[in-house]
């Protein structure tokens, strides 16, 4: 591999994704595109690139250019490239770069791409078949549209921390749930802006936030205020309509079970000793209702021996159960690595490090090989350069090269309306060197 020949495995391979965004919702949903093989360019500010880069500690590598681990978290399988969006040679980049994208990601506050001078109008006039993804704090309209959106932020206003954490003391998720779903719910909406356009032709602007990522997964908890009227509460580690279902103390630490239906009930009755036909528990109802006095019986009985021990027994019953496991063991964990769910890159600075891997897998084929987070501005020269060598391409082939802003006119707008998604230069089949 070399910078200019990414890899063209994955099913999105063809595609080009411009990320404009930084922090993480962004950043989250362009390298989601690029582990399903789209070739990402990731357009930075010049000399401090990202926010991420600079969140921490941990930082590793060498002390002259440390590597933050939460921008590596989230940008492998991208190209990183230097621009002042407010400079003219940083918009022209853009501009052509625009020109050839399949899809453009931003999280600005609203009406920041705008004043930059890309407006939705203008990249459409650019770029007819452009999918842009646009990801806010709460909303791109509306009363409080206008809110920068950070991720904790988003979880107390969209009620998740109500539901977290011990009754009375609100708590945050441990990992930026906020930030990850708006990434993840965006890039659905990409992917279904993508198939409509081989019908149609044209993109769509798809919008999201976390304000609505949060409200998006309130799932039972939402309609629990919705339909019936109840304002939900954190039950801590015990589950808030099913029982037994949570965390349980055993001599040695902790296991988890969940108890889902009536005949899992009785299974675990049975492995602890207690009666499945006690009318104090004889419905999910009633074991909710007196969820605490049956997790203390429970406790009382898996008091008496190891938490490895009861997990045994349990699995033996058919009843699904697990243990805590810290992050280190996780990724120690033979099931972990076995699914590959760790990605080893190589990195220029810092050589080969291990990264949370995909999430997902596909039957005969899918991006095998991933590329390093890019250190800052590492793609500089090569991008620019492939940009100049399809600029050539385009004047040979029709006499005429896009590198000019010419259509930023209304007339350039109606001379591309009619263009098809699969014959504009550069889209699919030219989006890679």
């Amino acid at each position: 591999m070399n910078d200019r020949t990414p890899h063209l495995d994955g099913p999105l391979a063809g595609h080009l994704v411009l990320d404009l965004s930084r922090a993480l919702a962004g950043p989250h949903a362009g390298m989601m595109l690029g582990d399903l093989g789209a070739r990402v360019i990731k357009i930075e500010a010049p000399g401090r690139g990202d926010d991420t880069r600079g969140w921490g500690p941990p930082f590793v590598g060498p002390e002259d250019a440390p590597e933050s681990t939460y921008f590596l978290a989230c940008n492998r399988n991208k190209e990183s490239v230097t621009a002042d969006l407010k400079s003219e040679e940083g918009r022209e980049l853009v501009t052509r770069l625009v020109r050839r994208a399949d899809v453009l990601i931003e999280n600005f506050r609203p009406g920041v791409l705008d004043r930059l001078g890309f407006p939705v109008e203008r990249l459409h006039a650019l770029n007819p078949a452009l999918v842009v993804l646009s990801i806010s704090g709460f909303g791109h309209d509306g009363p409080e549209g206008g809110r920068a959106g950070y991720d904790q932020i988003a979880q107390g206003e969209a009620g998740l921390m109500s539901l977290t954490g011990e009754p009375g003391s609100p708590a945050k998720v441990g990992t930026p749930i906020a930030d990850l779903l708006a990434g993840i719910f965006g890039v659905s909406g990409v992917l279904a802006a993508l198939l409509e356009r081989r019908t149609t032709g044209r993109g769509r602007v798809v919008r999201t936030s976390l304000l609505s990522s949060m409200i998006g997964v309130h799932s039972f908890q939402g309609t629990r205020w919705t339909v019936a009227g109840q304002v939900p509460r954190a039950t801590g580690n015990q589950h808030p309509s099913i029982a037994p279902y949570g965390l349980f103390h055993c001599a040695d630490g902790d296991l988890q079970l969940a108890a889902g239906s009536e005949s899992l009930w009785r299974a675990v009755a049975d492995v602890a000793g207690l009666d499945p036909d006690d009318p104090r528990y004889a419905t999910n109802a009633d074991r909710v209702r007196r969820r605490t006095e049956l997790a203390a019986e429970l406790e009382a009985v898996f008091a008496r021996d190891t938490a490895e021990t009861w997990l045994r027994r349990l699995d033996a019953a058919g009843v699904p159960a697990g243990r805590v496991r810290g992050i280190d063991e996780v990724y120690a964990w033979e099931q972990t690595r076995q699914q590959g769910l760790v990605v080893d890159v190589e990195h220029p600075t810092l050589g080969t490090v291990s990264l949370p891997g995909l999430p997902w897998s596909f039957d005969g084929g899918g991006r095998t090989r991933h590329d390093a987070p890019p250190t800052l501005g590492q793609h500089n020269a090569s991008v620019r350069a492939w940009l100049d060598a399809t600029d050539a391409d385009t004047t040979d082939t029709t006499g005429t090269t896009d590198s000019a802003d010419s259509a930023d006119s209304a007339e350039a707008a109606a001379d591309h309306a009619d263009d098809g998604a699969e014959t504009r230069p550069g889209l699919l089949t030219g989006a890679r060197p």
